[in-house]
This record gives structure tokens, sequence and C-alpha cells, in this order.
């Protein structure tokens, strides 16, 4: 049994939700028929989600009620928001299509939770592939969970846990299981441990916030009535780097999020885009101090390694490969802002786009050799993919005001990026290969330069 203990960044314990009012029993009649005749044929083996098929079809997902102990109304509160909770979870991740409960044949709070009870044919018939069942009890402000993740055409049991905590603890808890799933289905520990830094201008200056990987509870992390741009976490998701003209002056700070401290890089001329070196407490970033914007390495209290770049030219932007041996940056060397890659070990630099003028902010995905990035074409500022060798270049957004800033989910699953699409600048969140866009938070003001973090694991 998982017991979850401490503080977490939930607020607000209990809300209650409204549930969806029936269709005309037609029309959910007319709805199974189309169902179950779709999906005859459907119990083919799946042992894993094929994470890089640009075409993946979704998995059909049903997430009925939990069952309560007592029926208390606490009890049932928590359960519809664990409910509604976990069908959002999954379904942010894009792998999955949540089944209406409207067509539900089943009440699980009074067939049961477990195999044996469990009618699997009336969840087959509306098409679910996988069903998740649950039962919880609240007493004194704890709850204990049992969740469960079914096989529906095999009717067998493919994930059991059970967990207990802080009734606002639900929350860390539904994740914990939607993890398992995850890694169950792609072999990836997901991206539900992970948090997004990004800029929001709602109090009248540009301050630095984060919210956890869905938008879920915004907070503001500095207060100097500035402007603050570029976060960047370190690879242990303790740190923040930042540069923020607090003083008048464009400087470089780093600041331990939980711990009273940090460090000030003020060096004469521009202090700039950080970016930490994957698995190491140093971080990369544009200074001026010789007189040209050059790269440089630091340590994480802000002194310096060694230079990066020496070209003439204004060289920014740097990101990491996962291994920290290469590092693709933005410079106008050629004329134009383009994206370039440094090879540390040989000190070998080559230029990686060519096509257009304008090639800016590069976000090196985490696992592999994709490299997302800001391009101008056809009057317009868009989300393209490109792999380290030049090849496979693939655009992810069209006509949707301009696209900025995109940033990899630890797992490289997904991009989250600022858009103006609805007027004003916001953070949105799509599939690694473009698909299901949508906003991730709404706040006050435009939001700009979100950076996703990597897996948190400790709070």
């Amino acid at each position: 049994m998982i017991r979850l203990t401490g503080k977490f960044m939930q607020t607000g314990c209990l809300g209650k939700k409204v549930m969806k009012t029936g269709k005309p029993l037609i029309l959910v009649l007319a709805a199974l028929l189309w169902v179950g005749m779709t999906t005859a044929g459907l119990a083919a083996e799946r042992d894993t989600i094929d994470i890089t098929n640009p075409f993946l079809k979704k998995i059909p997902l049903a997430v009925p009620m939990v069952k309560t102990v007592t029926g208390a109304e606490v009890e049932r509160e928590v359960s519809e928001d664990v409910v509604d909770l976990i069908g959002k979870t999954l379904e942010f991740t894009g792998y999955f299509r949540l089944i209406s409960k409207d067509v539900y044949l089943d009440d699980l709070r009074n067939s049961g939770i477990v195999g044996p009870n469990i009618r699997f044919g009336n969840w087959t018939t509306i098409g679910a592939e996988l069903l998740i069942t649950g039962g919880l009890s609240v007493k004194d402000d704890v709850v204990v969970m049992e969740l469960r993740l079914f096989d529906t055409f095999k009717q067998r049991m493919l994930i059991g846990k059970k967990y207990s905590g802080r009734v606002c603890d639900r929350r860390r808890m539904i994740h914990r299981f939607c993890g398992e799933i995850i890694y169950m289905l792609t072999g990836s520990k997901g991206f539900f441990n992970s948090r997004i830094a990004f800029v929001s201008n709602g109090t009248g200056n540009k301050e630095i916030y984060i919210c956890e990987f869905d938008g879920f509870d915004p907070k503001q992390i500095t207060r100097n009535r500035s402007i603050n741009l570029s976060p960047a976490w370190s690879s242990d998701g303790k740190c923040l780097a930042y540069t923020s003209y607090a003083k008048g002056r464009p400087d470089l700070y780093i600041k331990h999020l939980s711990e009273n401290r940090g460090a000030v890089v003020s060096r004469k001329g521009v202090n700039i885009t950080p970016a930490w070196v994957p698995g190491k407490f140093e971080l990369a970033a544009t200074l001026s101090f010789s007189g040209d914007q050059e790269i440089y390495m630091l340590t994480g209290t802000g002194k310096m390694i060694k230079r990066l770049t020496d070209s003439w030219g204004i060289d920014v932007s740097p990101t990491w490969s996962p291994d920290g041996k290469k590092m693709a940056f933005v410079s106008d060397r050629s004329g134009t802002p383009q994206i370039y890659i440094k090879h540390l070990a040989e000190g070998r630099t080559e230029r990686l786009t060519f096509q257009g003028r304008y090639n800016t902010t590069p976000s090196w995905s985490p696992v592999d050799d994709r490299i997302a990035f800001s391009a101008s074409a056809q009057g317009e500022i868009n989300i393209f993919v490109i792999r380290e060798t030049g090849d496979g270049l693939s655009r992810l957004t069209w006509q949707s005001g301009r696209n900025e800033s995109p940033t990899w989910s630890p797992d490289g699953s997904m991009i989250a990026f600022s858009s103006t699409r609805d007027g004003k600048a916001g953070i949105y969140v799509m599939t690694a290969y473009g698909t299901d866009q949508r906003r991730l938070i709404e706040l006050p003001g435009e939001q700009t330069h979100p950076r996703w973090s990597p897996i948190i694991l400790n709070d």
C-alpha cells in the first residue's frame, strides 16, 4: 500500500460536480448499435502503446463512478471528483478517448468493482477497451481508495493499487495511479510529476509563475515588479534560473524554490537565456561582458566555467541534448537568426536550419534527437520540429497567430508553447505531433515563455 504524506499544492478539498443529463433512449440505443458494430473484433492483443506513431489511435476508456463504503455525502463528493480527475488526467495525455457516461449500461457502484462481478460484455458493447473501477472511504479527513484497470476484452485486471492520505491529497493519488497506467502502456514514466514555469503580466509586470503539468494551481514566484524572462529548470527541478531587470539591467538569477538561497550573475552587458545541463548543476547562458553576445558555461552558483561559442554575431537560446554532449542555439552569424548545433567534445559547430530567415527558440527533446523551434513561414510564426541530422522537418501549428517558445514534456510526448491565437498570448499544449492543441491555463494578462520541468520526485 502506498501511503501519501506531506504537504501538496491542492487548494480546496471538496467540490460538487454537475452530472450530465441523459440523452433520449432512442439516441442511446442508436449509439450503442453503432458502437457495437464498429468495435467488433477489436480484442486484438495490446501490450504497449507506440508513442512514436503520429497516427496513434486513441484507446476508448470508461471511467464510471467509484463505489463508496458508507454513501455519505463527503464520500460521494470525493468520488465524483476522483472520477472527473482520472478522466481529465488520462485524456490530457492524448492516448485515450473517454466514452460518454450517457451510454454506460452498468453502474459498478451496484454490481461491484472486482473482476468476477463485472459484466464485461456491457463495456465492450459500448466500445470500451479499458475500464477503470474503484472504491473509497473517507473518515476524519483521511481517504482510502482502491483503483483498478481492466482490459475489457481479455476480462482481466491489468493494474490494482491502494492509496491512503488526506482528502486534499487525492489529486496526487490519482496522478500516481495514472502514472502506473502510462508506464504499463508506454514504458515511460510520463509527466504527471512535472510542472511548467512561465511568464505572466497579469499583475502589470512580467513575473515568473509555475503551475502543475495541466495548468492547475498557478503560483507566482517572483514579486519584484519588474521584467522577468526565460525561466529554466535545473535537472532536479529544485531551482529556476531566469533573467530579471529588477535592478534595471538584464541580470541572471538562480533561485532555489524551497530554500531561501540562490545566486545572481550580474556581469557588464546582458546575462540572458539560461539552460541547465542535463544531470549536472551547471547551466549555459548568453553573456556580453566581452562586447559580443556569446554563450558561456556556468556553475549552478553562477561561477564561470568556460566559453562555449566564439564567433561574429549574436549567440543566444542554448538548449541541450539529453546526454549533455551537444548544444543547439540561435545565432545570426549567417546574417539571419538560424539554429546551430555545437558538438562539445570535438568543438565542431554545424548549421541546422536553412529554410526561412527567422528560426529561433529551439528546445531539444529530453528523450531523443528532435528539436522544436519557432520559425517565420509565409508571414506567420509557427512551431516546427526537426531532427538533429536536419531530417524530418515538420510543421505543428497553422494559421493560429504567433506560436513561439516550444518546450517538451519530460517524456517527450507533448509540447507546451505560447500562442496568440485567441488574441492575447497564452500557454497552450499539444502532442509531439501537433494534435490535440488546447489552451493550458486561463489567467489575466498574457502568458509567455513556458518551460516544462523534468520529473520532480519530491516537493
